[in-house]
């Protein structure tokens, strides 16, 4: 490679961050609230484990007038637990949920979402307060090393119950992923939110602009060379 050749592929780099660089920041509302981004956000979801004698799935729903359409599903359960009442119900990944334990959703720019537990006669739950009935928090949301700790352990479910308020962002979605758990309102509505599991973390879809001027600066090198080229010959 030639030392003007190599000298533009260094400015077109340059100018491709600055593109990148000038972009707005990534807004976004992730938690209790509602969950909206304010440009087009790829969010892969892992399943961590679930507690609880129901059959349930976790689907991504869209919102439009404060009602809950159901749009795709994350993970389902094949089972209601790996073995029964055996350990508090508790159901794994391979066992109760079958496949990678993956799950991906690219959520669009300005509209709105959520979450929700569909535990089959019992009913949906929703991350979103607002969408349950009498507007209660079913789902916790925070980062995962200040709250799985806590989730995995089925002896201390209760912890959560006197102040579910305290987990109700997911402001970590960008910055180490957030822990996402459920309460289904089985036994009672225990609050124990242990009922469903999950951990997320985002990645932004590329800006247009971004990748508009890496492609008119790599089309203008190309286009360049070819001139030099046809000049020596």
């Amino acid at each position: 490679m030639n030392t003007k050749f190599l000298s533009a592929l260094t400015a077109t780099a340059a100018a491709t961050a600055l593109f990148g660089a000038a972009a707005p920041a990534h807004a976004f509302s992730f938690g209790t609230n509602t969950i909206q981004f304010e440009n087009d956000t790829q969010v892969i979801f892992n399943f961590r484990q679930s507690y609880g004698m129901f059959q349930s799935s976790l689907g991504i729903y869209g919102v439009s007038g404060g009602t809950p359409t159901f749009l795709k599903t994350l993970f389902s359960e094949v089972k209601s637990s790996d073995s029964g009442a055996n350990n508090n119900w508790k159901g794994t990944l391979g066992n109760t949920v079958l496949g990678s334990g993956i799950a991906t959703y690219t959520f669009l720019a300005n509209q709105v979402y959520t979450l929700g537990l569909n535990s089959g006669s019992n009913g949906t739950v929703y991350s979103t307060s607002a969408l349950n009935s009498g507007g209660t928090q079913q789902a916790l949301f925070f980062n995962p090393n200040g709250m799985l700790p806590t989730i995995i352990n089925a002896a201390d479910g209760a912890a959560f119950a006197g102040n579910p308020a305290d987990f109700s962002s997911g402001s970590s979605l960008f910055n180490g992923g957030v822990a996402i758990s459920f309460d289904d309102r089985g036994n009672g509505n225990d609050a124990d939110f242990q009922d469903f599991t999950v951990t997320a973390t985002a990645e932004p879809v590329p800006e247009p602009m971004t990748m508009t001027g890496l492609a008119l600066g790599l089309g203008g090198l190309v286009a360049a060379r070819r001139r030099r080229g046809s000049k020596t010959a």
